[in-house]
């Protein structure tokens, strides 16, 4: 039985488990994956009978994958719950409305199909970070399993349970007609109802389950997913654009002019429409996000403050339970909504809800023209040149002690001197002119991260970029960028 259990180490990841499947694992290697997750659970609550969640995707193959690790879990002693088919935020939203102990969520959210996966959680709304990936990797590896007796019950109509709970809370009262784009993926099944549940006029873009993923695969970070949203909502003039992942935990916005507008100034406007009701509030936003956060005139006289944080949608959510914040923002597109707005986890609905709340307190003004309102910045793209895994964190550091330096001795690059460095994730150092630069490592691949941008000029921005990028090179450790300004 031993030969049979394939399942390769690289899946375990930094926030969830990936693998190609049945290529890096197989279904005795799901069973294993659920012995590893519910023995870390028992360990983890000093429960005999943990009660967990488990959920899954629409993709042709999870409902096998769910049923290996529901398996594994309940040779364990775990106590199973199915929800059945769901959102990885429904998961989440379950451990809440059921109280239960742990979830489950197969998916493997936007990755191509043959790709499976699990996101899991102990805390209420907090999903793995690397410590507890870590562990539980070195549990299922090396078979340090709890024995129990667990048992499984299917929990109906649960959708309808959370659905009804975003609905019910959301009301708005003006008459918004957004185009709702699923890529075919499962949020088809839940974004387009609640939307009309709170006072939408929807306008469906690919909505109906397919687990082929005939056009495109549902990621709005993708150019083409982004391209058919925007020609959608000027056919049918549209006064906002939302394209939902694969797991439904993340969205991208067009606006009523067909533009992308990025989650950070995405985040930077529903934070502005969320302070004059919440004021004193606090909200975190991760090292790759706009400068504009820190010096905002509305949310600096509604006494709110922002942190910048480490990139990664679990240290984000982290954060922002920490510190209580009232909400979280990742440049990828995961938002984070504390009481009493959400339960803290990234719900790529509920953030899509809170764009409407946006424009629905906006009296006559159009998506295009509130986001005109916040000042011009020119911003890079994030660039990625190649570094090797086992170098990529010593060549960061490296750069940290040389900028460190150059503050220090108040050198000047682009007659700006440096004002304020940030160390908590790589190196962002920003100029007195609100300028900045972000070296980091990717946690991902092997390459480092580079952004910069510059609300004074476009010359300015690259001039930061060619600072950087001499830098590195002089390191000698750098290969090609994916992309370069």
């Amino acid at each position: 039985m031993e030969n049979s259990i394939k399942i390769d180490p690289f899946g375990f990841r930094e926030y969830d488990a990936r693998w190609l499947y049945p290529d890096d694992i197989n279904l005795e290697g799901v069973t294993n994956l659920g012995k590893g997750l519910g023995t870390q659970v028992i360990n983890h609550t000093n429960k005999k009978n943990p009660r967990i969640i488990v959920g899954h995707d629409y993709r042709s193959y999870s409902e096998e994958i769910k049923t290996a690790l529901k398996k594994g879990l309940i040779s364990t002693g775990c106590n199973v719950e199915d929800i059945g088919l769901s959102l990885s935020p429904m998961v989440y939203f379950a451990q809440f409305n059921l109280e239960s102990d742990a979830i489950a969520m197969v998916t493997a959210s936007h990755n191509e199909n043959g790709w499976t996966g699990v996101k899991m959680g102990i805390r209420k709304g907090l999903t793995h970070a690397p410590e507890e990936m870590k562990e539980l990797k070195e549990i299922t590896l090396n078979n340090k399993f709890v024995e129990g007796r667990g048992s499984e019950k299917k929990i109906s109509n649960f959708q309808s349970v959370y659905k009804d709970d975003l609905i019910n809370k959301n009301k708005i009262n003006k008459k918004i007609k957004a185009v709702v784009a699923c890529g075919n993926g499962t949020a088809g099944i839940f974004a387009p109802d609640i939307l009309r549940g709170i006072g939408c006029e929807v306008i469906e873009l690919d909505c109906n389950l397919d687990y082929t993923f005939p056009k495109y695969n549902p990621n709005p970070e993708d150019l083409e997913m982004l391209h058919a949203i925007s020609k959608c909502v000027l056919e049918n003039n549209a006064d906002i654009g939302f394209g939902f992942d694969g797991d439904g935990d993340r969205v991208g916005v067009i606006d009523d002019k067909g533009n992308e507008i990025f989650s950070d100034k995405i985040g930077l406007l529903i934070a502005r429409n969320l302070s004059s009701t919440h004021k004193n509030s606090m909200f975190v936003v991760d090292v790759k996000s706009t400068g504009l956060y820190s010096t905002d005139e509305i949310l600096k006289s509604n006494s709110c403050k922002t942190i910048y944080w480490k990139t990664g949608h679990s240290h984000i959510k982290r954060k922002v339970n920490q510190e209580q914040a009232l909400a979280g923002f990742e440049k990828s597109g995961h938002f984070f909504f504390n009481q009493p707005l959400g339960y803290g986890y990234d719900d790529g609905i509920n953030s899509a809800i809170q764009v409407c709340h946006l424009l629905n307190n906006n009296n006559n003004n159009k998506m295009n023209e509130i986001i005109n309102e916040l000042p011009n910045t020119y911003q890079s793209p994030t660039m990625a040149p190649f570094c090797k895994d086992d170098e990529k964190y010593q060549v960061v550091d490296d750069l940290i002690k040389k900028i460190e330096d150059l503050k220090t001795n108040n050198i000047k690059i682009d007659n700006q001197e440096i004002e304020n460095i940030l160390t908590v994730n790589g190196i962002r150092f920003t100029f007195n002119d609100g300028s900045w630069g972000l070296i980091r490592a990717s946690s991902n691949k092997p390459s480092l991260v580079v952004v910069t941008e510059s609300p004074t000029s476009d010359e300015r921005k690259k001039k930061i970029f060619d600072f950087i990028d001499d830098l590195l090179q002089k390191t000698g450790k750098i290969g090609e960028y994916d992309q370069k300004i």
